[in-house]
């Protein structure tokens, strides 16, 4: 069974939002759903995707490479994402970077072995001015990170707790805003 063999009336709401001769531009909502509900998009999603779009696994994975956010392999119930361009970079993403590799013992696409955590750089979330900044998830940035609001916020998620609800050390004006604020 395929992954949107269940999701004909979802698929119908998307394809309206694009030109029916034109249906592959709705790529990236297919990849976004997959990527919320499995974690990660596999080969065989995205040889779904393509078939569905009228398109090729090729031009599905092109679009994936293109965006950090979408996921190849499986990850951590909480995937970090720590900047890595030239602001964050000078502000000190590299020493959060070490710090995580330490605290979790994994890499770049690996899983720590309880499957909370996974790790990637990316590049730039766009917020330099509050440099260095962390993502989770989809979540809103965590900004004007440091060694000790890194930990802070590992262990607020190992407890289980929700982003919002984890208080970070400093004054930086750390605020998790809920959408549509």
């Amino acid at each position: 069974m395929g992954f949107f063999d269940d999701k004909q009336d979802w698929l119908e709401i998307v394809f309206k939002n694009y030109p029916p001769e034109n249906r592959r531009a709705a790529v990236m909502p297919l990849l976004r759903k997959v990527q919320q509900e499995e974690g990660h998009v596999s080969p065989e999603r995205v040889a779904e995707i393509a078939e569905i779009l009228g398109t090729t696994a090729t031009e599905v994975r092109g679009v994936m490479s293109f965006y950090s956010y979408y996921q190849a392999v499986p990850t951590g119930k909480y995937h970090l994402q720590v900047c890595a361009t030239l602001s964050c970079k000078l502000a000190g993403a590299e020493e959060l970077w070490d710090t995580l590799r330490a605290e979790l013992g994994v890499g770049p696409g690996e899983v720590t072995p309880d499957g909370l955590f996974s790790i990637q750089k990316v590049e730039c979330l766009g917020s330099c001015h509050t440099a260095p900044v962390v993502q989770v998830n989809d979540e809103p940035y965590l900004e004007c990170m440091n060694r000790e609001r890194l930990k802070a916020l590992l262990e607020g998620l190992r407890s289980g707790k929700r982003l919002e609800e984890i208080e970070l050390p400093g004054d930086c004006g750390h605020e998790v805003r809920k959408e549509g604020a």
